[in-house]
């Protein structure tokens, strides 16, 4: 809450795990926490029922839904090499 009163809405959060196999998955979530744990059990994406999330790499905090939906599919266009980076993991 802020001191005026008002309520703000948690932020989106966009980020990159190491799933089993070396492989990377990027997301966006307001809760890390309780999406990374329904990753980790195989109640997630798809692809991370396939490859199991060992590890969150990196975040990176965006102020709305637009704006972190817009960088996940960037950093989902970029080579796995190259997603940590754009974190500056």
């Amino acid at each position: 809450m802020t001191p005026d009163g008002r309520i703000h809405p948690p932020a989106w959060v966009l980020y990159l795990l190491e799933c089993e196999g070396g492989r990377f998955y990027t997301g966006i979530t307001t809760d890390l926490e309780r999406r990374f744990a329904e990753h980790c059990a195989g109640l997630g994406a798809r692809y991370t029922r396939m490859h199991p999330p060992l590890r969150v790499v990196a975040i990176k905090e965006f102020p709305d839904r637009s704006s972190a939906a817009r960088a996940e599919a960037g950093v989902k266009r970029m080579k796995a090499a190259d997603k940590p980076g754009y974190f500056g993991a």
